[in-house]
């Protein structure tokens, strides 16, 4: 299903202010308590080492996350639509994030944090790259307003989740493929959101074509991302995700392929879902429980 399908419903404003229920460190103290934090338990301490290495050009466009930086607005702009529809509110408006609280699992230096921020949301970054945090805080306060609307922890989904935070709505891009523990993961994320919220991942299929593409030509061949970046069988199907996340207890309200132009690193939404995908879910208002 497209995206303009899926969500081409969204309409209404709601503007009762709600945040996060976790206490949010100042901007000054954000990296030096980052660095404290644990590893959690569905994360892969060679995949935190991974990215740890790379943390320091997280804002660099022609650097190891460049294809990042082409996909943010997309990316972006289904979320906005995701999280509109679960909270019945205008997308196409200034602000249609104001007052709602949002969790970044997997912020690396921030890029989607920021993006969602300047929509208006309360955003709350964790990451398990400490330097990615530091990268993450320090890059922010050139925006006050991005500022005024960022917090970020170096922690995992699980641990916020012991800490009973909740928010109005989770995204999790580009980092289920690194995770060692899927199903509880996705727990996490379910867990995190307040019924009525909504939930965001966008990852990459595991198919033959996706080995073709993201491993063999982004990192071998044209060098998009450095070797090793992803593995193969860790990659996660649609129906492997949605099965996850519905067994979790929230509903698949849609998804899209996301499909970038090698020769213009221009990224479109997609009925193929072969490669890069993103999938949006809605938390039921009313948790049922099973008998």
């Amino acid at each position: 299903m497209s995206m303009g399908a899926a969500l081409s419903s969204s309409r209404g404003v709601h503007t009762s202010r709600r945040t996060h229920d976790v206490p949010q460190p100042s901007a000054a103290g954000t990296s030096a308590a980052a660095a404290q934090g644990p590893a959690g338990q569905s994360m892969d301490a060679q995949e935190v080492a991974k990215f740890e290495a790379m943390a320091s050009e997280w804002w660099d466009p022609d650097g190891p996350n460049g294809a990042l930086h082409t996909m943010n607005p997309l990316r972006t702009q289904f979320a906005r639509d995701a999280i509109c529809l679960a909270h019945g509110r205008e997308a196409r408006t200034v602000q249609p994030l104001r007052d709602l609280s949002v969790l970044d699992v997997g912020c690396g230096g921030g890029l989607f944090s920021e993006a969602l921020a300047r929509l208006g949301a309360d955003v709350t970054g964790v990451d398990t790259s400490a330097t990615a945090i530091s990268v993450a805080a320090t890059h922010a306060q050139a925006d006050p307003a991005v500022a005024s609307r960022t917090h970020y922890q170096n922690a995992t989904a699980e641990q916020l989740q012991q800490q009973g935070a909740h928010f109005d709505a989770v995204v999790a891009s580009e980092v289920i493929e690194h995770v060692s523990n899927v199903p509880e993961f996705c727990a996490s994320l379910v867990a995190l959101t307040r019924p009525g919220g909504s939930i965001v991942v966008s990852t990459i299929n595991r198919t033959n074509r996706s080995y073709a593409v993201a491993i063999v030509g982004a990192e071998q061949i044209m060098g998009l991302l450095p070797k090793g970046t992803h593995q193969w069988e860790r990659f996660i199907t649609p129906e492997e995700l949605q099965e996850h996340i519905e067994r979790a207890g929230a509903e698949r309200i849609g998804d899209s392929g996301m499909v970038m132009n090698p020769f213009t690193g221009h990224w479109t939404f997609s009925a193929d879902k072969a490669v890069n995908y993103i999938m949006s879910f809605r938390k039921p208002a009313e948790q049922q429980r099973n008998p």
